[in-house]
């Protein structure tokens, strides 16, 4: 074998195979995995442990001669006494010697860590979790934004550029340090690290009775594929869907307010909007009215006038838009609803796949 020693020498020398041997050695990584699990509400899983003050994803180091796939589904057996299927993984890490403030005792050379996808667990699967009797004490699902006060900050980064990995379906991300070699627009806006926006109301088809208050009035924008508009907000990567508060020149048009607000906020105009439903806060009183309609046209981004602040405009299928928001159990029944608006707009049901950012103009 042909290689170099020293750094700069000619790549003249042939290494016996014990040589190359050291040298390669010298050069070693630690590795681990860890898996990604959420519940039904889009939370994310984590464990608190007996031998450090911040919490951690499930995982841990990899056994001489293990796969990191056989790693992750050991660890999950280990700590949560159940397994899961682990095929996918949402993201590769390379930690440096430097960056992880490790004691310089602990000789720390740098670190490969895989982050697997462990799915999405609903109730019964979550009850089947049996802990050991040490290490691990206790687990808890927590909102994604809440994971960079309970982890550490290198695995914090790495946990979140994971879920936004799994949220875009755009196949396994390269990280340096937590952080995307190629970020996406939802890594670039830090997606999920501010609460998402929280409405754990029920859901009710049709029209909302006379006596409620309707708040806000919200659409859900179908491109030609399928897919839906989602606005999210440049300064922190919160999500909205088109649509906002009724004003007096809407003169109770919910629809007016409709086609205003998504001029303002989206630069959007769209066909003949099908009410969904609405959900409701009964202690207030209060509506909040879900259409859904065929976008025809948008123009350049520019400043809502509200708020100042231009948003960034994305397509994702309406199943990667739910997960963009805090709805409680009643997400799946609107999600339903939806999907039944799409199919009497006559558009296609639009595989998962990676957002795409919409600059405009453009014309459908």
């Amino acid at each position: 074998m042909t290689t170099t020693s020293v750094p700069g020498e000619p790549p003249a020398t042939r290494m016996s195979d014990e040589a190359y041997g050291a040298l390669r050695a010298s050069a070693a990584l630690w590795a681990g995995t860890s898996v990604m699990i959420t519940n039904q509400l889009g939370q994310v899983l984590v464990q608190h442990v007996d031998y450090r003050d911040a919490c951690l994803l499930p995982g841990g180091a990899i056994d001489r001669g293990e796969s990191p796939a056989a790693s992750a589904t050991r660890e999950l057996m280990e700590e949560l006494g159940t397994t899961a299927p682990v095929v996918q993984c949402l993201a590769v890490d390379w930690v440096s010697p430097d960056s992880a403030g490790a004691p310089a005792a602990m000789r720390f050379p740098g670190e490969i860590l895989h982050v697997f996808d462990g799915g999405t667990w609903d109730d019964a699967r979550i009850g089947e979790i049996r802990l050991p009797p040490s290490e691990i004490t206790a687990i808890e699902f927590v909102e994604p934004a809440r994971l960079r006060g309970l982890l550490s900050p290198p695995d914090a980064r790495r946990a979140l550029s994971a879920l936004r990995a799994r949220l875009n379906s755009g196949g396994t991300v390269v990280l340096e340090n937590g952080h995307p070699i190629a970020p996406t627009v939802l890594d670039r806006l830090g997606v999920l690290q501010t609460a998402r926006p929280t409405y754990h109301y029920p859901w009710h088809p049709g029209p909302a009775p006379h006596d409620l208050t309707v708040k806000q009035v919200w659409a859900w924008l179908f491109a030609p594929d399928g897919r839906v508009m989602v606005l999210l907000d440049p300064h922190t990567g919160v999500a909205i869907l088109p649509g906002g508060t009724p004003e007096k020149h809407d003169q109770d048009d919910p629809v007016a307010t409709l086609r205003r607000e998504a001029e303002e906020e989206a630069a959007a105009r769209f066909g003949i909007p099908l009410l969904l439903g609405h959900v409701t806060d009964a202690t207030q009183r209060r509506g909040y009215l879900r259409y859904a309609a065929a976008l025809t046209d948008i123009a350049p981004a520019r400043p809502d006038p509200a708020t100042g602040h231009t948003y960034t405009r994305i397509l994702a299928t309406p199943e990667q838009a739910k997960d963009l928001f805090d709805w409680g159990p009643a997400a799946a029944d609107q999600l339903a609803a939806v999907q039944q608006a799409r199919r009497q707009l006559g558009l296609p049901q639009a595989p998962r796949q990676p957002v795409t950012q919409l600059i405009g103009p453009a014309t459908w």
